[in-house]
């Protein structure tokens, strides 16, 4: 997928890029190369895949669901989701939750560099953000944990009627499974599920859970506990 492509398939999902942001995106991709040589961010750095498994892949939810308001992307990592939302939507307010202090360095010298607004870096562990709790519109997560895991994560974050947004590949539908219990205890109801494909064909899973209720003060847990024992 080149930048051409990449703006096409874009516009399918209903998001319509103009030059200054393209401009964004292969200069954020350029960035990651960089940063790549010296530290390990992802496995995939080539042009075709970081606009594709990345970047489009990032924006792959935008056909089924509206981002407005104030956003924490969890375990941010290289900035998938939050960064490439953020240039999408200028708009949208977002925080990059990320534990590892090497990681923020990185992110901040992409917001820097392309010159974002109304969006910040801060590095924590999320069942340590105690200044995050029952704040955000949106949590979302583009993470191997598992969906129980990550649940306990990313719940206590979001406002009640605030939505939790999750991106998973071919294994999603398996994991929402296995995570009911989960996402019970943790009052967010399913809105909607669905499955998509990147143009290389992979699998995604989208599903859509609103909060109901405020979390219980003893969730999350530490998180030796949560592995150990998730909900």
């Amino acid at each position: 997928m080149d930048a051409k492509y990449f703006k096409e398939k874009v516009q399918s999902l209903g998001l319509l890029l103009d030059e200054d942001q393209l401009i964004k995106y292969d200069r954020y991709k350029d960035l990651l190369k960089r940063a790549n040589e010296t530290m390990n961010l992802t496995a995939i750095d080539d042009d075709e895949g970081i606009y594709e498994k990345h970047f489009f892949d990032s924006l792959l939810s935008v056909r089924y669901f509206k981002y407005d308001g104030e956003l924490c992307d969890v375990g941010s990592g290289a900035g998938f989701p939050g960064i490439v939302l953020k240039i999408a939507y200028p708009e949208l307010a977002v925080t990059l939750l990320e534990p590892l202090q090497k990681r923020c360095r990185f992110l901040n010298s992409v917001i820097d560099d392309l010159g974002l607004k109304k969006i910040k870096v801060v590095n924590e562990r999320a069942e340590n953000y105690s200044e995050g709790r029952e704040r955000y519109d949106i949590v979302t997560a583009r993470a191997v944990k598992s969906l129980d895991i990550l649940s306990e994560l990313c719940i206590p974050l979001l406002k009640v009627d605030g939505h939790f947004v999750i991106l998973k590949g071919s294994s999603g539908l398996k994991e929402i499974e296995e995570a009911e219990n989960a996402l019970k205890i943790l009052y967010a109801e399913k809105e909607r599920i669905y499955e998509d494909h990147l143009p290389s064909g992979d699998q995604r899973v989208i599903a859509i859970y609103r909060k109901t209720r405020a979390t219980n003060s003893k969730y999350p847990r530490h998180y030796s506990m949560i592995k150990r024992r998730p909900l």
